[in-house]
């Protein structure tokens, strides 16, 4: 693999129309771990038109949506060069948006290549997330600490944070299954309610609305809401109102998913 990698990028050393394609797609690499992370439209755009220039491109066009990236970059002998990329599937991660920040600065100060680039932007990939251990406590305490804030009883906390930990299991099965976007939200949400009105059922003194709301803050797209409010105002408004969009419909899916379990059993 490095092998064929050394033969790309000497091939482009001599050979300027790959060396610009081989450029921009290193750049969009950037833009799309940033997308993919929780970046909003604003801070993709100014990252590839900053890294371009960085690389010599004399001017950039950047159009970002929350599931493409198109970029149109002129060569200094104003020759265009155009790339698109399809980005399917988020999942947020503020470390690799900070990370990626940091490495665009980085390349644009002058402290880099674009092997360099790609070699780091494949590190940030590959970087370890939140350990799963650290994952289920913060998912119990979470839970716990919103059932109480919601007017729950110790009993409330207890049994939020133990359904908090089954939600985190169904989350990352959910993700093995690919089960993204508002079919995943509606599935876990009632999987939730459903977990909290058998155990009232089975004689625990709760109440389980309470449990219910506990969990379903750890579902609700706050950070994609806020993304799309900070892209509306810095005048991104296709990619604002298609962000709004589906953090609302999520949050529909949310309600849906307990509201049909908890209608079925009566609560």
């Amino acid at each position: 693999m490095e092998n064929a990698e050394h033969m790309v990028h000497t091939r482009a050393e001599n050979d300027p129309d790959e060396h610009y394609r081989l450029t921009l797609k290193a750049v969009i690499d950037a833009g799309e771990i940033l997308l993919r992370s929780g970046g909003e439209a604003n801070r993709v755009e100014d990252t590839i038109t900053r890294l371009c220039t960085a690389f010599g491109f004399i001017k950039t066009d950047v159009f970002t949506i929350t599931s493409n990236i198109l970029v149109t970059a002129i060569r200094p002998d104003g020759v265009p060069v155009t790339q698109t990329r399809r980005v399917r599937g988020t999942a947020t991660d503020l470390r690799k948006v900070e990370a990626v920040n940091a490495l665009s600065r980085k390349i644009c100060g002058g402290g880099g290549t674009v092997e360099e680039l790609e070699a780091e932007l494949d590190e940030i990939r590959k970087s370890p997330g939140v350990p799963l251990r650290t994952q289920f406590i913060m998912y119990a305490v979470i839970s716990a600490a919103f059932a109480l804030f919601f007017g729950g009883t110790s009993n409330d906390a207890v049994i939020s944070a133990l359904t908090g930990i089954l939600l985190l299991v169904l989350t990352k099965f959910s993700e093995i299954l690919e089960l993204y976007g508002i079919v995943q939200k509606i599935l876990l949400s009632a999987a939730i309610a459903l977990a909290a009105m058998l155990l009232l059922r089975a004689g625990l003194p709760i109440s389980p609305d309470k449990v219910i709301m506990g969990n379903i803050m750890l579902l609700v797209p706050g950070i994609q809401l806020t993304t799309s409010l900070r892209d509306m105002i810095t005048g991104d408004l296709v990619t604002g109102m298609l962000n709004l969009s589906e953090a609302v419909l999520k949050a529909v899916a949310l309600a849906a998913g307990c509201a049909f379990v908890v209608g079925r059993m009566g609560g």
